[in-house]
């Protein structure tokens, strides 16, 4: 009896542990299918909010980004705009060429061109002026539809005190604020913490994860983290017939005084521009942009493939030292630039080269003139 009831005992303990082990088995499978499921998720949801490249937001959007210089009977201003269409359309605040007897757009490149009036709004601060030479040139991609909300990071491109395409970064802090400033009625408008000051107006206002413009820049408090900017959606339908219904024929310019070779001092700013705008479009890899700077001459010495392959080797280019002279007998700017370059055969060691350029005008644009470079040895 006794044998019997300890056979018994070992079989019901044996069958025990193996059901506990088919439970544990199964309950670790599931456990282990759940988390890898979960896992896959995460992944996915990542990818799909990752942001397009800041550099990459910044230099496409400064190319379509202009300083505008303002002369008026009594005085000199600066503003900002931008190209929205390809007719050569540049939108900015109408408080930017109010009262304008002379307007001029310098691009990116360094490029200047007189403007004329398309339409200013009477109430909104808002205006457009066109430039011809610019028909056919790709505009900024405008998010007209798009209504950005409290948090949303943005970035404000314009000429801070003639500074020219420099760049702010911060969020939307408020939304539908209203006011008056003079003659103006900004209604509904966004409040960013992103600086603007005088020269920013007209500028765009930029949705950080797409690149697109959501706004224009218009008014700031000094010495305070808030500023407004009208939001493009707002005012879209208004610029798009004005652009419509005025012909290249109707254009008027205003009477022009302003002589864009007649400032050596504004012409060597123009040139550090320039030579910088250039080394930034070699970073970026954007090498069609940097071989529009040079002058005929030197585009006829070197073609565009020869011009490339002698820069997309480069891992990383620094500039790490310039000087620059006016040469007054042939108005023209001397820039001698130290930079340091990572080449993909130099095993991450930094070379330094020296580059001098000769900046000159070339039917009324600067360009490039001359370009040398030449390795510094140790």
């Amino acid at each position: 009896m006794k044998k019997n009831t300890l056979s018994i005992t070992i079989i019901l303990s044996v069958i025990i542990v193996i059901s506990s082990a088919i439970i544990c088995f199964n309950l670790y499978t599931n456990w282990s299918s759940k988390t890898v499921e979960q896992d896959s998720n995460v992944a996915s949801l990542t990818n799909t909010t990752d942001q397009k490249d800041l550099q990459s937001i910044i230099h496409e959007a400064q190319k379509n980004v202009v300083q505008i210089s303002v002369e008026t009977a009594s005085s000199e201003k600066t503003g900002s705009g931008f190209l929205y269409n390809s007719n050569g359309d540049i939108i900015t605040n109408a408080h930017v060429i109010e009262d304008a007897e002379s307007i001029t757009v310098t691009m990116s490149n360094a490029e200047t061109y007189k403007a004329a009036i398309v339409k200013m709004g009477d109430k909104k601060d808002i205006a457009v002026i066109r430039v011809p030479q610019l028909i056919n040139q790709t505009p900024v991609d405008i998010a007209s539809s798009e209504k950005l909300g409290i948090g949303d990071e943005i970035i404000a491109v314009g000429s801070p005190l003639g500074f020219q395409n420099s760049v702010s970064i911060g969020i939307i802090s408020g939304i539908d604020r209203s006011f008056e400033i003079d003659t103006f009625s900004y209604d509904n408008v966004y409040q960013i913490s992103a600086n603007i000051t005088h020269g920013n107006s007209g500028g765009p206002l930029i949705n950080r994860s797409t690149g697109e413009v959501v706004g224009i820049n218009s008014a700031g408090i000094d010495e305070s983290e808030i500023a407004f900017s009208i939001p493009i959606g707002n005012v879209i339908e208004d610029v798009t017939e004005w652009s419509r219904s005025v012909s290249d024929e109707e254009l008027i310019y205003p009477v022009a005084s302003y002589n864009i070779n007649s400032d050596p001092t504004q012409m060597q700013e123009d040139a550090d521009y320039l030579i910088s705008y250039f080394f930034e479009s070699i970073k970026i890899h954007d090498y069609i942009n940097a071989y529009t700077l040079l002058g005929s001459s030197l585009q006829t010495e070197t073609g565009y493939t020869d011009f490339r392959k002698s820069y997309i080797y480069h891992i990383s280019l620094e500039v790490s030292e310039s000087k620059t002279t006016y040469l007054e007998d042939d108005n023209q700017v001397e820039i001698i630039t130290d930079v340091e370059v990572v080449h993909v055969d130099s095993e991450n060691e930094p070379e330094t080269r020296t580059y001098t350029f000769t900046v000159g005008y070339e039917n009324d644009q600067l360009k490039i003139i001359e370009l040398n470079k030449e390795e510094v040895s140790d």
